[in-house]
């Protein structure tokens, strides 16, 4: 599986020559340098960990740094891990740059989406409004619950106002519009999870293969 760490630069537009707009989420790619390989007979299953985003010492703890002294390469912010059978061809220190994917290939983007504090029922389910006139009191509430004397309780998961966003997205199957190997760039199709400056991970997407 092809697996890169990078981060959210932002959204733009592509026009080919036949003037056909193409929306694309700009996604910087530093090399991701594998700092640990996992077995099945270390660890229980087959991984390869790889960092980036380049840090100062002073940034990490003596654990971390720990960590990649023992790998033998420079400091990174981000940690991340992807399960592959296929770990004795990577070595420690070896990077893994843009050039791992190609165009047109589709990929799956996973990141953690915008926070958008306490949200009501409203805004964080699509719920219908009450009436403003004739003396109605029921505008942005919730409504009844749908429980009386018998469960007697509101049951798990129902629909209510709280936190919305921050939480783990996967946009899949999107397609890869160009690679720029010289800035480390890779434009895909849409729009990917997370604010600008936003962590995410690309991968081979689990539905459609090229």
């Amino acid at each position: 599986m092809k697996y890169l760490v990078g981060k959210k630069i932002g959204m733009t537009q592509i026009i080919d020559e036949e003037g056909n707009v193409t929306p694309v989420s700009v996604i910087e790619v530093e090399p991701n340098v594998v700092v640990q390989k996992k077995t099945i007979e270390s660890d229980g299953y087959n991984a390869i960990q790889v960092a980036t985003h380049e840090v100062k010492e002073k940034k990490l703890n003596k654990p971390e740094k720990g960590h990649f002294d023992k790998a033998g390469v420079g400091y990174r912010k981000h940690l991340s891990e992807f399960r592959t059978d296929d770990v004795d061809s990577y070595n420690l220190g070896d990077e893994i740059k843009v050039d791992i994917f190609e165009v047109e290939e589709h990929v799956d983007v996973i990141g953690t989406s915008k926070g958008k504090g306490t949200a009501g029922i409203i805004k964080r389910h699509n719920f219908g409004r009450g009436r403003e006139t004739h003396g109605s009191k029921f505008h942005r509430m919730p409504g009844g619950m749908g429980a009386a004397s018998y469960p007697g309780k509101v049951f798990k998961n129902h629909r209510m106002a709280g936190k919305m966003g921050n939480e783990r997205v996967t946009v899949q199957n999107l397609e890869i519009v160009r690679i720029d190997t010289d800035k480390n760039l890779i434009l895909v199709k849409g729009a990917i999870p997370g604010p600008k400056k936003g962590t995410v991970r690309i991968k081979s997407t689990v539905k459609m293969t090229k």
